[in-house]
């Protein structure tokens, strides 16, 4: 695994520049027609609503404890959704924090861990981007890190959904939106970060990937596009 890297775009593909070439020259067409067909997947649902209490070997405890951005950049956010969830089986608590807006407001940028667990005075290190199953016919690439403070440390793992897509970088999720909007899409979004108390990384992360395969099977199959398109 590498060290947290210093630029936390990275670097961009050939096909990145090829598009974003591309939507530079359609910028007076964008301007002039505002995407104004709504991606929705959650609907007029609530977070809260569509996650079980119960997820394979662990039930809900509790919501509290997660780090979450400062509440002034959170009061920023608007028509967004916020869930933090405690699960526990009695042997490795699992943190959940799911981030979800219909609008393109910076809400999920506020929570991905490279900013909420900086500003909370977190070092992030052994970052890796990695594929994980979540259905026995479908697997997802995820980014993972340890996070650590004097007080406390945690394994994580974490994606963004947009629309269809999940972009693995801060260049490909505004890759994603740009694309959508020049097709007169305005998706929704939703960030999924899982966490738990920093042991041993590679048994964290395991038991993590344990979570993720069985709160997609626990969601009702309607609502699982809502966490992994």
């Amino acid at each position: 695994m590498s060290k947290f890297p210093a630029d936390l775009a990275g670097k961009l593909s050939r096909r990145e520049i090829l598009a974003g070439l591309a939507m530079l020259s359609a910028g007076g067409l964008a301007a002039t027609r505002k995407p104004n067909i709504e991606l929705n997947y959650l609907g007029n649902k609530k977070l809260d609503q569509i996650v079980p209490n119960k997820i394979g070997r662990w039930s809900f405890v509790g919501t509290s404890g997660l780090v979450v951005p400062p509440k002034d950049q959170l009061a920023l956010a608007l028509y967004s959704q916020l869930l933090t969830r405690v699960y526990d089986d009695g042997r490795t608590p699992i943190m959940l924090l799911l981030a979800y807006s219909a609008t393109q407001n910076g809400f999920l940028q506020v929570h991905r861990p490279e900013f909420c667990y900086t500003a909370s005075g977190f070092a992030l290190s052994d970052y890796e981007q990695r594929r994980i199953a979540v259905t026995p016919d479908r697997a997802i690439k995820v980014n993972t890190m340890s996070a650590r403070r004097e007080d406390r440390g945690e394994s994580l793992l974490y994606w963004i959904r947009i629309g269809e897509h999940i972009p693995l970088t801060w260049a490909q999720q505004k890759l994603v939106f740009a694309e959508d909007n020049l097709r007169m899409l305005v998706p929704d979004s939703l960030l999924v970060r899982i966490s738990t108390p920093l042991v041993d990384p590679k048994a964290d992360l395991a038991a993590i990937d344990e979570f993720v395969g069985a709160l997609v099977e626990a969601t009702n199959p309607q609502y699982r596009r809502v966490l992994i398109g």
